[in-house]
């Protein structure tokens, strides 16, 4: 069942969480082991983020520096595939623009059907750790709509170069991102919800949200999208706070507010493990009042926290 026909005909709220590719050079028992602290709670679908290459310095044996183009966190496509075979867990593979050629992107898709993989969050990705290079120009999409089109023309049988092939016998399936206190490099919410509202009428079936720290944001955004005529599922991301330098970072690099009630008592915290008990009573408490709004499930972003959101997930499922 694809992720959409499991919010349209389901009651309840269902669990998701999203994880990171491990590390170039550790294998795939890293996954295992957030999987495994989380399968009990019966996720409905597990995401996995795409990390693009991106030029570092390292030193040579003369203490020069040396730049070099890595990709830190590779394998996707193979981890969305073992995680289906290994758990029988829908698996939704990030497919992004920034960093991967259209070329790439075609190709990635072409494996992702032959291993059974049909659910896809289309994103734009950072760009922040890209160098502009006038010779890659043309050879990425630039937006999430350009990637839209690509995978629609691929679900129809028709290749980059316009060349007919057999289409895929399970069409992908795609949800989109979105933001509840608006992307930031968007002018104002009015222009952020007619792109929304643009990715939504080309195909896109549901939306996952950033992660943000007031359901209110959440609940004000939703409205907001069905007075725009938006109908599809707007999925919760949510992220607990574990660290202390999170009240300054999160807001810094996701540009989510921190409601000043939960600034405050994180205030109060000493050390990392007193932030991340904070975090989970906040999480936790955001996760009831959702789940009582009927939201159609709870996405968490695990990143440092897979103990935290186990500890939410046993309190509220």
């Amino acid at each position: 069942m694809s992720i959409i026909k499991f919010f349209n005909n389901s009651a309840k709220t269902a669990f998701s969480f999203e994880i990171l590719p491990p590390m170039k050079g550790s294998n795939f028992s890293k996954v295992c082991s957030i999987i495994d602290k989380l399968r009990d709670f019966d996720p409905k679908y597990i995401n996995i983020t795409t990390h693009h290459s991106e030029n570092v310095y390292k030193e040579a044996p003369d203490g020069t520096l040396r730049k070099v183009n890595i990709r830190k966190r590779p394998g996707t496509v193979a981890i969305a595939a073992a995680i289906q075979n290994k758990y029988k867990i829908p698996a939704v593979p990030h497919i992004i623009c920034k960093g991967f050629s259209k070329e790439e992107t075609e190709y990635a898709l072409i494996d992702l059907q032959y291993l059974g993989v049909s659910d896809l969050l289309l994103l734009r990705g950072d760009a922040n750790k890209l160098e502009k290079d006038p010779a890659n120009v043309g050879k990425c999409h630039e937006h999430t709509t350009e990637l839209i089109t690509q995978v629609n023309q691929f679900n129809q049988g028709i290749d980059l170069d316009g060349n007919r092939f057999d289409p895929p016998e399970t069409p992908f399936s795609y949800g989109v991102a979105c933001y509840p206190e608006k992307h930031e490099e968007a002018p104002n919410m009015a222009s952020d919800m007619a792109f929304l509202k643009q990715k939504i009428a080309s195909g896109a079936e549901y939306a996952v949200t950033q992660m943000f720290f007031d359901n209110r944001k959440y609940f004000d955004f939703v409205a907001q999208c069905r007075q725009e005529g938006i109908t599809v599922p707007i999925i919760p991301g949510i992220k607990p706070i574990v660290l202390l330098d999170q009240l300054t970072v999160l807001p810094k690099v996701f540009r989510s507010e921190i409601p000043e009630a939960l600034a405050l008592e994180l205030r109060k915290c000493k050390t990392d493990a007193d932030a991340k008990a904070v975090g989970v009573e906040w999480t936790t408490m955001q996760c009831r009042e959702l789940i009582r709004a009927g939201v159609p499930s709870l996405h968490f972003y695990t990143l440092l926290a897979t103990d935290s959101v186990r500890q939410i997930a046993q309190a509220i499922y």
